[in-house]
């Protein structure tokens, strides 16, 4: 274990898998102390294991974050059992795009409420708690980091709804970032391309065709590539402000 992130605390939505895992896993290896939160309880258990294993510290905190009272115990845990919370990785996020014609309302439903009502109630329940910490803490900065996707800097067809929810990750963090700059609180959003996940694999089923054809021949990213980024940003010192990230596979040209 290395020691850039030592006495913090950071909450990872989305971690029993892809992104958020790979996040998790490497913010604990900076040296922070680390709340996984997903609704698969099993997942973030084998992977609280493998954060001590390798001699870090791990809370497993099972929670839908589309839940309002939900997130806000996910962050209420995390403070009562680590006693503060410096770092906010809001990885969860789920993709249903198809024919708009063909699609189910609950489909696009679950993405609003996964990628944007998620973010939303876990950011609004943690500032309070990130805001003390930058007071208090050391490196005298706290960290929100959203990942977004290049899905929300460009539409395209059959992606309208997914679209619409990345777009709003990346505008809200900017306007965050601006609303809390001045108190040491950074706003952060990734925004990656295509990357090995399970992402990929919830679509309708042309959906998923067409994806593969738009992605023939492209190597895309590992998890590990995004957490990379998020250590980057926050084991930055305090007068280094990483606003925007987007990483696309070198293949990718869209």
């Amino acid at each position: 274990m290395t020691s850039r992130l030592t006495s913090t605390v950071a909450l990872v939505t989305g971690a029993s898998s892809g992104i958020g895992r790979a996040t998790a896993l490497r913010l604990a290896e900076e040296g922070a102390a680390v709340a996984l939160v997903a609704r698969r309880k099993d997942r973030v258990e084998e992977l609280a294991r493998l954060v001590t294993d390798r001699g870090g510290r791990a809370l497993v905190v099972p929670a839908d974050v589309t839940d309002a009272a939900g997130a806000a115990a996910a962050v209420g845990r995390t403070v009562e059992h680590f006693g503060r919370l410096d770092i906010l990785v809001n990885a969860a996020g789920v993709m249903l795009n198809g024919d708009s014609l063909l699609a189910r309302l609950e489909e696009w439903d679950r993405m609003v409420d996964v990628n944007v009502k998620g973010v939303m109630y876990v950011v609004k329940a943690a500032l309070p708690h990130l805001l003390d910490a930058a007071k208090s803490a050391d490196r005298e900065v706290a960290d929100v980091i959203n990942i977004s996707s290049v899905a929300g800097r460009a539409a395209a067809p059959t992606v309208a709804i997914y679209n619409a929810t990345k777009f709003g990750v990346t505008a809200a963090t900017e306007a965050w970032r601006q609303e809390y700059a001045a108190q040491n609180l950074r706003f952060s959003v990734i925004e990656p391309g295509a990357v090995e996940t399970e992402l990929f694999g919830h679509q309708q089923e042309h959906a998923q065709q067409v994806e593969n054809q738009r992605f023939d021949g492209v190597e895309k990213l590992h998890p590990e590539d995004i957490a990379d980024a998020v250590a980057y940003i926050a084991t930055g010192p305090r007068r280094r402000a990483v606003n925007e990230i987007v990483i696309r596979p070198t293949d990718q040209s869209f």
